[in-house]
């Protein structure tokens, strides 16, 4: 297993020139999974016990956080990021904070699930991060308020103990508790700034509401289905396909790289669990001159099942949503989108429902993660 880089101390301060040029940052594994804490999918910063520098909504903001040198407003350096005051002591005889003074951020996982790792990016703090971080979940159903989450009837579990962090850097930690959570409480100690947040993990979804619903999208990430593979990532993620909504924008969807070659990209994806998939949506929609000239989608009953064409290869146009009813329900645990040559499609739906056995599964691993 591959060790999870940690970084401490500051920063060297800002010198002028490219501001990433210094950032500190890793590979880490557990990115391969979505992000949770995604504003795509419903995710919120709800409260926070203090932003007098920078906002805490800036926590979940989709890009990397940018920095100006010269943007000051009337409380001093506006960051791009959720920022604290300095804390003080009580007296001048005791002028440093107490060994147990944080702040605190709710944030709102906008699909619940299991976390399996956590990013919390400090770009741009360079002096003035937290000395540490910690990161407790917590489940609660429904839709709270910060004061029912603050209640002391929730449980909070700890995800992240109490670590050190570095400034200007992308502090990640892997995350084993094997657990449904809905809310997140970040901590910082005793003060500082927080970039961004990022909270990777499963989508657990709610099978009562998967129940009423019926006809459902049977890969939506939303509704617990997953990326597990794809030829090429360079452009831009295949998570992307599977996001809620249309996609807005050219880099909302998943494009490969130019093929020169004779071969074909495709995605392989996880259903939220054993489906009857009944309709097919493959949408382009801002790939105009990048589209997938064809498509097809195939379906897999178990890991080892066969893999069965479910949409032969069919002629896709740019910037459409194309839909296809299929003669007879395909069943499977798993799906395949090939695009010919290469390109990019911007979302596939899959729409069906669970068969017996998968809402049996799914209700009992619901149960299980303490759902």
């Amino acid at each position: 297993m591959t060790a999870i880089p940690t970084f401490t101390g500051d920063a060297n301060p800002y010198a002028g020139g490219d501001p990433y040029a210094d950032y500190r940052t890793a590979d880490f594994p557990f990115t391969r999974y979505a992000n949770l804490a995604d504003r795509r999918l419903g995710a919120g910063v709800i409260a926070a016990n203090d932003e007098f520098f920078a906002q805490r909504e800036n926590l979940l903001m989709p890009e990397r956080a940018e920095f100006d040198p010269e943007h000051f407003g009337h409380k001093g350096k506006i960051m791009d990021g959720w920022e604290t005051r300095r804390r003080r002591g009580v007296s001048a005889e005791h002028p440093w904070p107490a060994p147990d003074d944080h702040d605190w951020a709710l944030v709102r996982l906008g699909a619940p699930g299991v976390v399996r790792g956590i990013v919390v990016d400090t770009a741009h703090f360079r002096g003035n991060y937290p000395q540490a971080v910690s990161i407790e979940g917590a489940s609660v159903p429904g839709s709270p308020s910060p004061q029912e989450l603050l209640a002391d009837d929730v449980k909070w579990t700890t995800l992240v103990p109490r670590t050190p962090v570095g400034g200007h850097a992308a502090n990640g930690f892997p995350v084993s508790v094997e657990q449904r959570f809905t809310h997140l409480r970040v901590n910082q100690h005793p003060d500082g700034g927080i970039a961004r947040l990022r909270v990777y993990g499963e989508a657990v979804p709610d099978p009562e509401w998967l129940s009423v619903l019926g006809t459902f999208d049977v890969v939506a990430l939303e509704n617990g289905g997953q990326v597990e593979d794809a030829s090429n990532l360079f452009y831009s993620p295949a998570t992307n396909t599977i996001q809620p909504g249309r996609s807005r924008k050219m880099d909302d969807g998943w494009e490969t790289r130019r093929r020169r070659d004779r071969g074909n990209d495709w995605i392989r994806y996880r259903l939220v669990d054993r489906s009857q998939i009944r309709a097919i949506e493959i949408d382009t929609a801002y790939l105009k001159g990048n589209s997938a000239g064809w498509a097809s989608v195939s379906v897999r009953d178990g890991e080892d099942g066969e893999w069965t064409q479910v949409l032969p290869r069919t002629r896709l146009q740019p910037d459409t949503n194309h839909r296809f009813v299929l003669p007879t329900p395909a069943v499977g645990t798993h799906a395949r989108v090939d695009i010919f040559p290469d390109g990019g499609i911007s979302r596939l739906r899959l729409f069906g429902s669970l068969t017996q056995e998968g809402a049996t599964r799914l209700a009992a691993r619901h149960q299980e993660l303490g759902g």
